[in-house]
């Protein structure tokens, strides 16, 4: 989507606490950065962060070589609040790993919004699966940088 559009993905977009939602987000140019391990720890560490400060309990995620599914429980803030986030500080997580001062991830995100009675594990599988579908492993327990709380 052109960057002067991308306003749009923000209309109907509604946060709220306790809900259910699946993020994604996409690198700039859809550069596969995450193929080097020590970047998508960097970015995993972030993941994992948003939780520690209690603006999200996740479910379940996945880091693909150009970009991240989310599955989380919205706990405080907004998504847009929580995205910028988790954009900001895991590219400077990045360039503290020692990757070049460049763009990272693409303008805005998308997400889904799950109601209770969805199979949120349903949405975890498919989360799980990204990258065997993707071709990177032939299963899932083959892959790195995922996670789930089933699991």
């Amino acid at each position: 989507m052109d960057c002067a559009q991308s306003h749009l993905l923000r209309r109907g977009r509604f946060s709220q606490p306790g809900g259910l939602y699946l993020l994604t987000t996409v690198t700039h140019e859809r550069q596969q950065i995450f193929t080097q391990f020590n970047y998508a720890r960097g970015v995993i560490q972030q993941l994992r962060q948003a939780e520690l400060d209690g603006l999200c309990r996740s479910l379940a995620w996945v880091v693909m070589p150009d970009h991240v599914h989310w599955l989380i429980e919205l706990q405080s803030g907004t998504l847009s609040c929580l995205m910028r986030r988790f954009k900001s500080r895991s590219s400077h997580a990045l360039y503290q790993r020692g990757m070049s001062r460049k763009k990272i991830w693409q303008p805005g995100y998308q997400n889904r919004a799950l109601r209770r009675k969805e199979s949120v594990l349903h949405v975890a599988r498919y989360i799980v699966a990204n990258p065997i579908r993707a071709g990177l492993v032939d299963r899932a327990g083959d892959y790195s940088h995922w996670d789930a709380v089933w699991i």
